[in-house]
This record gives structure tokens, C-alpha cells and sequence, in this order.
């Protein structure tokens, strides 16, 4: 039997990983407290390096999460047992990888949080690259949440490293959103529009040397998104 987060083992290698990283790591994991305690909800981040996962994924616990991992990482035994561990989601880039998508969706619909990096894979860098409009459809049939979460700081870990300096992880979270596309229709040109949308809500979250191709906020807009009223 695959161990998942909740036996014994899971639990002993997420604390083990959650106080790894924190040793390693400065984790500003405040913000965290404003995703939404239940409910489905799709969780838009950027994607500088590996240390996303581990350290979202146990610093939300016991929110139940998951989210779409590139299945390569599944070649290997190290990869194999945490992504089962952590009940990751394969998926095949660059196609419509539908058995994917449908295990997405039913994760929504059981509730729990779908983490999407809606620019397809690491940047290195830190500067945001053009997202990819997946996490469009996603939204749109489940109807969930958005919650857009920016990470930086970890993109210079290596170096960090080498000097025995703990790596900053600074996390910051917006607010959430829904999309409403009001009946237009979601055309391949709208469905990048959206995405841009959504992309600049994450930008809008990191300092200006990190946002990348979407460093003019002047430019973004909201026509696709819903913000809930603020509840006095």
C-alpha cells in the first residue's frame, strides 16, 4: 500500500520536510493564513524551483492539497514516493492531457486545494514567464476559487547555500477571485486574455524585479475576474 499524508509514515516525512525547510529556510508563511480554511480551491503560483512544493504543501497542512506535477518526476524513486506521498497529480506537457485534467477537477470537487503553476515549468530565475491558459479551463468548468500566491527569494539558494546563509522564502498571498466570463465566448484569444489576468494578479504580488514579462501593471486588467465583497 502507497502511504499517503495521512498514515503514520506521511506524517512523519512531512514534519521531517516541514522542519527541513525550515532550517535550511527563512519561511515567511504568515500570509498563508488567508487561503481559505475549506472548499475547493485552485491555488495559481509561480514556479521559480523545486522548493515550492515542499514547503507549500507542508505549510498548508492539514489543508488537503494537491496539483499537477510534470511526470517526469515520477522516473524517479526519490520523486515516486513523495508525489504519491503527496497524492500529485502526472501530467503529460505540451498536450491535452486529459486524464490529468479529470483528476484535477475531481479533487476540486472533493474539496481540496489544486496548486497550478500556470507557466508550465521553472523560470530559475524568478522572472514570470507568458502563463499558459490550462488553469482557464479548470476554473471555468469547476466553477472553484482562485487564489493567487507569489513566492521569491529561494531563486539564489545555491549560492546561499555556499556560504551557509539560510535561503529567504518570502510568500505572499492576494486575494481570491472567481472567473465570470459574463457569456462571452472563451475563444483561444480570450482564454490567454484571462490567463494574463490571472498572471498579473501574481505579479502585482512581487517586488517589480521579479514580474517579468508582466512587469507593467499599468496594462492589466479585470474583466474576467470576480472579486467577493469584503465582509465588514
Amino acid at each position: 500500500m502507497v502511504p499517503n499524508s495521512t498514515s503514520f509514515v506521511g506524517r512523519v516525512v512531512n514534519f521531517t520536510i516541514k522542519r527541513l525547510t525550515r532550517l535550511l529556510c527563512r519561511v515567511d508563511d504568515s500570509l498563508l493564513a488567508r487561503a481559505p480554511a475549506q472548499g475547493p480551491l485552485i491555488m495559481v503560483v509561480n514556479h521559480i524551483n523545486f522548493w515550492e512544493a515542499p514547503i507549500l504543501y507542508t505549510h498548508l497542512l492539514p489543508r488537503p492539497m494537491t496539483g499537477f506535477v510534470k511526470s517526469e518526476n515520477w522516473d524517479k524513486a526519490a520523486g515516486r514516493f513523495l508525489f504519491n506521498l503527496w497524492d500529485g497529480i502526472p501530467i503529460r506537457r505540451g498536450e491535452a492531457d486529459l486524464a490529468a485534467i479529470r483528476r484535477g477537477l475531481a479533487a476540486l470537487e472533493a474539496g481540496r486545494i489544486l496548486a497550478i503553476a500556470p507557466e508550465g515549468t521553472r523560470t530559475g530565475d524568478g522572472q514570470l514567464q507568458r502563463g499558459h491558459p490550462g488553469v482557464v479551463m479548470m476554473a471555468l468548468r469547476s466553477g472553484a476559487p482562485l487564489l493567487p500566491v507569489a513566492c521569491h527569494g529561494a531563486e539564489n539558494y545555491r549560492r546561499d547555500l555556499a556560504r551557509l546563509r539560510r535561503i529567504p522564502f518570502n510568500i505572499v498571498v492576494g486575494r481570491p477571485f472567481y472567473l465570470n466570463v459574463d457569456g462571452v465566448k472563451v475563444t483561444r484569444e480570450v482564454r490567454q486574455w484571462i490567463t494574463d489576468e490571472i498572471m498579473f494578479q501574481i505579479a502585482a504580488l512581487l517586488p517589480p524585479a521579479y514580474r517579468g514579462v508582466y512587469s507593467d501593471l499599468a496594462v492589466a486588467t479585470e474583466r474576467f475576474l470576480r472579486f467577493p465583497v469584503a465582509q465588514a
